[in-house]
Parts: structure tokens; sequence; C-alpha cells
């Protein structure tokens, strides 16, 4: 009986994992709890049965998928080359109306690329294996190949920081639910490897919103390095999308199970399609709705913080922020008082005064996002005549050389004390679970990467 024979017939649970519970698996999944094993297995059950009865744009002969990779490729290159053309004849942008909306789509989606790749961790167990070469090629090249400069979640976590928008504030269950089935993949990999296969195929295909939240993101003033390097690495002519074909018919059954085992590929690639997209995201902000969220969560610090000096509406800013419900209130009555004027430069706002200038009153009290969502609100439709300058490429990471790492982290020495002395099969071993999503990004994870294309090079 082959690996993947002995797959096909998994046994089900009547066991549910809630749709509120995805935060919580996806942080025991995160954290590498023990317990959270059985959970992600039937959690990653139901959601296969969730996506049984969706169409698959999938072709129904996997021999034909190096073709409809290709035409779906030059579809997407059709419509970005379209998209170009509107805007260079004035058109506004398609996705975000201003630098709030830009970085709420940042944030929101954060969950799922602070795992980036994670589906494939669980196939490293597999190195020996020709087969899955490509597979585990991506994986690493999704941890940058042991470069910080290179890690995609190194990256994304320093887009988050540039711009400080590095909260959970705000997101909801629902913004965890790709996250967690890429960390259950991962985790689950042994008894799923068709549809880690799968998933893994639609993930890496190159989609119109890529390129475009990149061309938009860059003429925000936002660095697009972290979109623009799937743009580039997910290319379908020898990247990640090619990778995924190629992967995928090495491994599909050239006999027995073969049909069941593409069965199960459509499955996983039909997982991509769970949770709130990234058009949805997009689509899902209001400024307005947006900025009372965050004062109303902002209120419960700031009820008691505030002299009774000033009065709007009759009313001090205290008895404003004591009872939920009056942070409309309290804006308009800032707006009669005359502390906010709309659809102006916000710096002609005494309240954008008290946040933002010199000496501030309120210095430190809104996060950098925080204090864009009021600032694009004050501004409305007002433009500033100062053009910002586009971002076109990345910030440099720059990883510590090893001596000078392993004398601040103590994980690397522990883990070169670990590896000294084993045979370099045994060495592979113990380096895989440093490559996991709560690890791989770190000093150690790092290295542990470095050392395992190493070993793995030499084994060859």
């Amino acid at each position: 009986m082959t690996l993947f024979e002995a797959q096909l017939g998994q046994p089900t649970s009547r066991a549910k994992v809630s749709s509120a519970e995805y935060r919580g698996l996806y942080q025991q999944l995160y954290d590498e709890s023990e317990i959270a094993t059985a959970s992600a297995v039937v959690f990653l059950q139901q959601q296969l049965e969730r996506v049984a009865a969706v169409d698959c744009e999938l072709p129904q002969d996997p021999q034909q998928l190096s073709s409809w990779m290709l035409q779906r490729c030059a579809r997407v290159a059709r419509e970005y080359a379209d998209y170009l053309k509107q805007r260079q004849a004035g058109a506004a942008r398609r996705y975000f109306l201003n630098k709030a909306h830009a970085l709420y789509f940042i944030q929101q989606v954060a969950p799922t690329k602070r795992v980036d790749g994670a589906w494939l961790h669980g196939l490293l167990d597999y190195w020996q294996d020709h087969r899955f070469d490509e597979l585990l090629n991506t994986y690493l090249e999704e941890l940058g190949e042991g470069d910080a400069g290179q890690n995609h979640v190194v990256i994304y976590s320093k887009l988050l920081k540039d711009h400080d928008c590095d909260s959970a504030a705000g997101l909801r269950d629902e913004h965890y639910l790709q996250g967690a089935l890429q960390l259950a993949l991962g985790r689950c990999g042994a008894a799923f490897v068709p549809e880690v296969i799968g998933y893994n195929l639609g993930y890496e295909q190159l989609p119109l919103h890529l390129l475009i939240s990149a061309y938009e993101l860059s003429e925000l003033g936002i660095d697009p390095y972290y979109f623009t390097l799937h743009v580039t690495i997910d290319n379908a002519s020898s990247g990640h999308a090619h990778k995924a074909v190629q992967s995928l018919m090495q491994l599909l059954p050239m006999g027995r199970g073969r049909d069941e085992f593409y069965r199960r590929v459509s499955l996983g690639y039909r997982l991509n399609d769970l949770g709130q997209g990234t058009i949805a995201v997009i689509n899902s902000f209001d400024l307005h709705c947006e900025l009372v969220a965050m004062l109303e969560r902002k209120r419960a610090f700031g009820q008691h913080m505030h002299s009774n000096y000033c009065k709007f509406e009759g009313k001090t800013v205290n008895q404003w922020l004591s009872h939920p419900g009056q942070v409309e209130g309290f804006l308009e009555a800032l707006e009669h008082k005359g502390w906010i004027n709309r659809n102006q430069d916000p710096r002609e706002s005494r309240f954008w005064q008290l946040i933002e200038g010199t000496g501030p009153a309120m210095f430190g009290v809104f996060s950098g996002y925080e204090k864009q969502l009021l600032h694009d609100w004050i501004a409305g439709d007002w433009r500033s005549p100062q053009r910002v300058v586009p971002i076109r490429r990345g910030g440099v990471i720059k990883p510590l050389p090893k001596q000078q790492a392993m004398m601040v982290d103590p994980d690397i020495l522990a883990l070169d004390d670990a590896l000294r002395g084993l045979p370099d099969a045994e060495q592979l071993v113990r380096l895989i679970p440093w490559m996991a999503a709560r690890r791989h990004w770190r000093p150690a994870g790092l290295y542990a990467t470095r050392r395992f294309i190493q070993l793995r090079a030499r084994m060859r």
C-alpha cells in the first residue's frame, strides 16, 4: 500500500470547530499546542465538506493543468494592462480610496500573511523524496532561504511596523480562517498531502488583485515590496505557480488511486475560496464606521483621563466617553464647536493639532493607523497639493552576522548544541520544528533554514 492509498479512507468526526473559534484554533496552532492537532483534523474535514459542493475551475484532466495555468496567467496580464490604460487615462484608483483604506487592508489580512507558506511545513518530512523537491523549494523560498531580507513574514511584519498598524484591534474571527487553514494543513500535512498540493496550486497562482494592490499601495506612499515580490516569485514560467503544477504531476499516482487523489487535490484547491477574500476585505471598508469603532475601543481607556475644563454641548469629555454609543455625538459636538473642520486640511482643525504637530497634548494616544483614520476622515474630499512620491522598492532588512546573532540569541546557541555530533539526517529532523510558522522568521529559525538547505544539498 502506498502513502497516498493509505490516506484515501480518512476517518470523519461528528465534532465541529465553530466558526467563532477560528482565532482560538489559529493561536493554538501557531503556538504549537499539541492539543490542537485533533482540532485541526476536525477543522480541515469540516472545511473540506463546505467546499465539496462548490464549482472548481481546475480542468478535469490534470494533463491540461499547464495550459490552464498559462491561459489564466495571460488573462490576468490582459486585465492588468486594461487597468493600467484606464489609470493612465485618468481613472481613479480601483481599490483604495485613501491611505487609511490601504492600511486597513494591510491590517485585516495580517493574520494570513503572518503565516505565509505555513501549509507546506508538514511536507519537510519528505525531504528524501525527490518528488517533493519543488514543494520544499517553494517553502524554503517563502522563508527567504534563511535570509531575513527575503523572508516573507519578516517583510510583512516590517510593513506593519513601518506604518504603526501592527495591531489585532478590530479584527474579526473570520479574518483568522485562512491563516488557521494554512496552519492546520502544515500541522496535518502527512494525512492531507493531496489537499496540501491542491491548496498550494491555488494559492500560488498570480491573481489580478495582487498586481493592482501593489500599484495602488505604491501610489499612496506604502512600500509594495511584499506584493511585488509575490508577483515575480509566483510567475507561471519558472516560479511557484509553475512549481505547483510540476509537483502535482510528479506526485499524481499513475494507476490505482489517481482519480481519488486528483479529486482531493481539487478540494484542497477550493479551500482558497473560504473566508473573506482580498476584494471582500477591501470592499468592507467604511471610513466613518471604522473611525467610530476605533474611537469606541479607545473610549474605555480615556473616559477618566481628561480634565473638566472644556465642555461640548454641555458635557465634559469624560462625560462623552463615560458610556458606549456616544462617540458619533461627540464627533458632531467637536464639529459644532469648530474643533474639527471637515473637508479641509486637517492641520487647520484644533482637534488634529492636539494629535499631530509640535509637542501635541495627545502625543502617543493614537497609533499611526488610527491617526491616518482621523486624518482622512477630517480631510474628506480635500486633497493635499503635495504629490506623494510613489515607493518602488522594499526597505533593506539586514540579518545579523552569524557570530553576533549567536551572542544575542540563546536559541541559536541551544540549537547548535543540540545538533553537535549528530549525523546529517538526524540534524535535518531536529531542524524542521524550527522552520514552523512561529519560529522560522526569528534568528534561530533563519539559522535553521540555512542549515537545513546546506545539509539537504550535502546528502543528495
